[in-house]
């Protein structure tokens, strides 16, 4: 831990932080979870995996996704895909979650597209990412023969944000016909509104060190400035939630937006859709993109391996 603690920059202050900060800080931050420094935390990923980038020609421009596949192709046929979205809303790569998608890809087995979405910064809100994840998920579709998958067997997977951002593509998809089979969604930050702050867990865990108060303002002013719908991008205030695809909804005990991922299960059971809401006793919030610092994040990927594998 001593090499990745010292390379680590050091945080601004998230209440005065300037543009010019936080930009800095997030070619820093991200440059270190892409570096192999920082394996000891992110975990090795599956070796019977391949692991390379794509770009994505999407109205208007051009985004980068990670594809994880099994070694081999999966015997020549159509594979089952997962549209994974990272967690870090100001911040991220999905170069951190390369542990958990690699054994997703091998074990399931499954294309996993992961993608770099545009990062919250002032004129980026979060509609730019959320519409990433959408026209990501609709382009594999779309062209699913170039993508070596199964279109009708599809699944989207986030983290924190990422979990928003996938909570959102499956409203979409149920909206535009798409169907999935499945939504795994890893700590979610599932409200962007006034109401964001008003869960007990935000106040228990306010100084928790993966996600603090400080840093959830941020994410909330970026996310939704003035004139924003913040409603139209808070899964947890969706007005029908029923027919949606079966989810997953994972919590970590020890986390601000613990009670956001709870009452979120609770609207979707409460709507008809099937929900199952596990709770991960000590673990902080974004665990599963860190294995080699909480040890829950194992049995969190296997859980998520055999809900996906029998959804798909």
């Amino acid at each position: 831990m001593s090499e990745i603690t010292a390379q680590r920059p050091p945080e601004p202050d998230w209440d005065t932080v300037t543009d010019e900060e936080l930009i800095a800080y997030r070619e820093a931050e991200n440059r270190l979870r892409a570096s192999p420094a920082a394996r000891v935390v992110t975990g090795d990923p599956e070796p019977g995996a391949s692991i390379g980038w794509r770009q994505v020609s999407l109205p208007g421009r051009e985004l980068p996704v990670r594809i994880h596949r099994p070694d081999g192709g999966g015997g020549g046929a159509d594979l089952p895909f997962v549209l994974h979205v990272h967690g870090g809303g100001f911040v991220g790569t999905a170069v951190q979650s390369d542990w958990v998608n690699s054994h997703l890809a091998v074990r399931v087995p499954a294309v996993v597209v992961s993608v770099e979405h545009r990062l919250l910064a002032p004129g980026t809100t979060l509609a730019a990412a959320a519409d990433d994840g959408w026209d990501v998920l609709r382009h594999v579709v779309e062209h699913a023969a170039h993508w070596g998958v199964d279109p009708a067997r599809g699944a989207v997977f986030g983290e924190s944000c990422g979990g928003l951002i996938s909570a959102l593509a499956a409203i979409r998809a149920r909206e535009a016909g798409l169907g999935l089979r499945a939504q795994v969604l890893v700590n979610p930050a599932a409200d962007v509104t006034g109401t964001m702050f008003d869960h007990p867990s935000i106040d228990r865990h306010a100084a928790s060190p993966a996600l603090s108060l400080p840093q959830l303002r941020l994410v909330q002013r970026l996310a939704v400035p003035p004139g924003t719908d913040a409603r139209a991008l808070s899964p947890l205030h969706a007005d029908e939630l029923g027919g949606l695809a079966p989810a997953l909804v994972v919590v970590p005990t020890e986390d601000p937006v613990a009670d956001h991922g709870r009452r979120y299960a609770e609207r979707l059971r409460a709507a008809g859709t099937p929900a199952r809401l596990t709770e991960y006793a000590g673990a902080g919030h974004a665990f599963l993109s860190m294995p080699g610092l909480a040890p829950q994040a194992g049995a969190a990927r296997a859980e998520i391996l055999d809900f996906l594998a029998a959804h798909l």
